[in-house]
């Protein structure tokens, strides 16, 4: 009964993320509403787990070709999240599918082949591996798994790798989404990176590593992923509905504007500021803070806050 309960932990995390990110258009940025498909797609995987660890074998069965399929998805769905964090505007499958391709490429060529194979055989390898199974079919199969479990562990790393590479370069981007501009300190982004370090080593130590203890396997693990899951959630879920501008002329420089010639862009964003407070009065407001002035301009707080202290 415990067990059961602590296997019901993550998803319980991950079904309230995603109601509660996909809930209230008006306070979205890409960022989090992509975010919450990735919660989704967690309930999902979690959903696995605990039929396959349950156990419930007959349900599993019928499962796991999903389970497979959102399993080799995790982390592109983890990583496009991130670039929307940082470099890119919006999700669309023409910008993210070289990200995504491959690996439900694998998981298919897998599924076509375990629609050959005779389906007594298959069900009882696929909760006994260690069973001796003389078919050719069985045999490839068990082949092609084990392949997709390690390319499932070279994605975790080389997505951690690319993931941790942008929140380093365009952290004050991915700040945008968490910070206003007047608070002392920037650290929503180094978190973030953390937890993403913390979640791969999770997905990277494996089963064997444990040898007979179930406990690390069946309680810790679980425990471990509801609380890394949840505080991603969280951060997602705080994000700001104002999203930060992509300029291609800014992607070069940095974002300190002091001493630098206000380009086409920035010139633009100063001339709006000067109409709101020169002929609307905007500073009239008692209540104006930067996030107001933002909305107004349609741009974000780092550019607006550095232009105002230049100007």
């Amino acid at each position: 009964m415990i067990r059961t309960f602590i296997f019901l932990i993550p998803i319980f995390v991950t079904v309230l993320w995603t109601v509660l990110l996909f809930g209230k258009k008006n306070t979205h940025s890409n960022p989090r509403s992509f975010l919450a498909k990735f919660m989704l797609l967690m309930v999902l995987v979690f959903i696995g787990k605990f039929l396959m660890y349950e156990p419930l074998p007959e349900l599993y069965f019928y499962y796991d070709f999903i389970f497979l399929y959102v399993g080799c998805l995790t982390y592109p769905f983890y990583h496009i999240y991130i670039r929307l964090l940082t470099v890119d505007e919006k999700f669309s499958w023409n910008a993210h599918k070289r990200l995504l391709i491959l690996p439900i490429l694998l998981v298919s060529i897998y599924e076509v082949g375990v629609l050959f194979a005779p389906i007594a055989e298959y069900k009882a390898w696929l909760f006994d591996r260690t069973a001796n199974m003389d078919l050719a079919q069985i045999n490839l199969l068990s082949t092609m798994r084990e392949g997709l479990k390690h390319f499932v562990q070279l994605q975790v790393v080389y997505f951690l790798f690319k993931s941790t590479m942008l929140l380093r370069k365009y952290n004050e981007r991915a700040e945008q989404f968490y910070s206003d501009i007047q608070d002392a300190k920037y650290n929503n982004a180094k978190l973030l990176n953390i937890l993403l370090i913390f979640n791969s080593l999770l997905i990277l130590i494996p089963i064997a590593f444990f040898g007979e203890n179930k406990t690390a396997l069946f309680v810790v693990l679980p425990i471990l992923f509801a609380i890394d899951l949840y505080m991603i959630g969280y951060m997602g879920f705080k994000q700001k509905p104002i999203n930060p501008t992509f300029e291609v002329e800014l992607d070069d420089q940095p974002l300190h504007l002091f001493g630098i010639k206000l380009n086409v862009v920035q010139k633009e964003i100063h001339e709006k500021l000067l109409t709101e407070f020169q002929q609307n009065k905007l500073y009239l407001n008692s209540e104006l803070n930067i996030l107001d002035v933002v909305q107004v301009i349609g741009s974000n707080r780092t550019y607006i806050s550095s232009i105002i202290n230049q100007q």
